[in-house]
């Protein structure tokens, strides 16, 4: 039985299958070598949601674009997991608030009306992050279930934080920062529900 194959068992994400890098001879030696690897999942998983948050199309009549963040955050966490997806997303704001220019349309810092669902995107991450460990990603309607948590803490704390820093109503924001986007959220959620459980089937054939 191969190396991944064995190690697909619950309590453990897809980030778990791979491999500690051996880099040197101090590498190679246990708990540095997973120290490299979660930190180079890490910042993969940040430099992917700033790539993904290029991917922005003007939604008329809100400040809030429709960009390919919110995915990554939501698969970033499930990879991952909690903890390194927190830490993941949270390097991605942290990153940006010090000006590095990879929010959604090049925006950075916190004054966008927008980055509350940043906050969300972290909170999100790490419960998508525990869920997978409870085997959350395995099946279609696991996967389902998963998404639909996170996108629901990404709105749960994006949509009044709009409302706040744009000084309008908490009906104008879910108008603005909520309704235009649910039929992409559910594409997104479809195209995870094909990617995750297919990850791990390939996994278990090893």
């Amino acid at each position: 039985m191969s190396t991944a194959a064995t190690s697909a068992r619950p309590g453990e994400v897809l980030a778990d299958l791979l491999p500690s890098p051996r880099l040197s001879a101090l590498a190679a030696q246990g708990r540095t070598a997973a120290l490299l690897r979660d930190v180079a999942l890490v910042a993969g998983g940040a430099v992917l949601t700033g790539v993904a948050a290029q991917i922005a199309v003007p939604v008329p009549g809100s400040p809030v674009p429709v960009t390919g963040q919110t995915f990554a955050a939501l698969l970033v966490g499930t990879a991952l997991g909690a903890r390194r997806g927190f830490l993941s997303l949270a390097l991605y704001a942290l990153v940006g608030m010090a000006g590095m220019p990879w929010f959604a349309e090049g925006g950075s810092g916190m004054g966008a009306p927008a980055f509350g669902y940043i906050l969300g995107m972290m909170l999100a991450a790490t419960v998508v992050g525990a869920l997978a460990r409870r085997g959350g990603d395995r099946s279609t309607l696991r996967t389902a279930g998963t998404m639909l948590v996170g996108e629901a803490i990404i709105y749960a704390i994006g949509v009044p934080y709009l409302a706040l820093a744009t000084d309008m109503s908490l009906t104008a924001a879910v108008a603005a920062g909520l309704t235009p986007f649910l039929i992409g959220d559910a594409l997104k959620a479809a195209l995870a529900m094909g990617v995750l459980p297919t990850a791990w089937k390939f996994a278990a054939r090893g």
